[in-house]
């Protein structure tokens, strides 16, 4: 029987904390709406703040897309001098993929080098204006995966080595190079977004700060009333998470609308390149990621602001 009121007096409680935390998240949304300008003005903020950093991320995934074809793949261009025999290009690349630190080896003709330039370019008048092909013959060189850094650039020496090599070019040097910039633009993204996210927190503390001086006359005849300070902080901690919950949506819609204003561009440079990439925007969970992130900043913007100017309003 006692067990039986215990479980009662449990489940009245449990009812009414959410009775009350609903009643505090309505009303807060009933606020902003009579004072919808204003909020607008503050989500839209928030808004352009979230999307700046949500931007560069959508750029960085679609950068390291770009990239995907290349990592793990390295290749050595050999570019064969001008009059060298193909014939000998041939038997020197069956000889070079007897070796075990290689993977398989191409054969590119001048006439295939041409080729592959013009298809690449769109230079057709001006290559037909040349008397003879300027392109040398190439071999390229993949080393099997997993080769060591070491044992790839022992095998660049070789190919250097080679009687009909006139320059050597180690592929992976471009993305090894790329990859750096990668980092250094992504930790500078990280920065940016923290100070983004700092002046979010500082753009919800100063709206919740102007709303508690409006309304300090209620809260204090509310603390009259008995009310706790978790009761008085309720609705403005409410107030922040639907101040975040907006600027995140209007920053969701930025990058939408950011991204179907190049796609259409992006995709087409990336055809004339013969590439398979295609920009990608928001995905679902990034765009989830985006909204909670915006709720997770308004909140404790509203917790900051409410914590330092609530203590401040006491009844005398």
């Amino acid at each position: 029987m006692a067990a039986h009121r215990s479980r009662r007096r449990i489940r009245a409680r449990a009812a009414a904390w959410l009775e009350h935390h609903g009643r505090a998240l309505l009303g807060a949304l009933g606020r902003l709406r009579m004072q919808w300008l204003a909020a607008l003005m503050t989500a839209g903020v928030i808004g352009i703040a979230l999307a700046l950093p949500a931007l560069f991320v959508v750029f960085m995934d679609n950068t390291q897309n770009v990239l995907g074809d290349w990592d793990g793949r390295p290749r050595v261009s050999v570019f064969l001098e001008q009059d060298a025999s193909m014939d000998r290009a041939r038997e020197t690349a069956q000889r070079l993929r007897e070796r075990d630190d290689v993977r398989a080896v191409e054969v590119l003709t001048p006439a295939a080098a041409l080729a592959e330039f013009r298809a690449h370019t769109q230079m057709d008048r001006a290559l037909s204006l040349l008397e003879s092909n300027p392109l040398p013959g190439v071999l390229l060189v993949e080393p099997p995966p997993g080769l060591s850094t070491a044992r790839i650039d022992a095998l660049t020496r070789t190919l250097e080595g080679l009687d009909l090599a006139a320059e050597v070019r180690l592929d992976r040097e471009w993305v090894r190079r790329l990859h750096a910039i990668i980092t250094l633009l992504a930790r500078l993204g990280w920065l940016i977004a923290g100070l983004l996210a700092l002046a979010v927190l500082l753009v919800v503390g100063n709206t919740i700060r102007l709303e508690i001086e409006n309304r300090r006359e209620e809260i204090v005849i509310t603390k009259l009333l008995g009310a706790t300070d978790a009761f008085v902080r309720r609705p403005f901690l409410y107030t922040g998470l639907w101040h975040g919950l907006f600027g995140g949506a209007i920053a969701a819609v930025l990058v939408e609308t950011a991204y179907l204003l190049l796609a259409g561009p992006a995709n087409t440079l990336a055809r004339s390149y013969a590439s398979s990439f295609r920009l990608q925007g928001l995905d679902p969970g990034a765009a989830a990621t985006l909204l909670a992130c915006g709720v997770l900043l308004g909140l404790l913007g509203a917790w900051i602001a409410v914590g330092r100017h609530l203590s401040t309003i006491e009844p005398r």
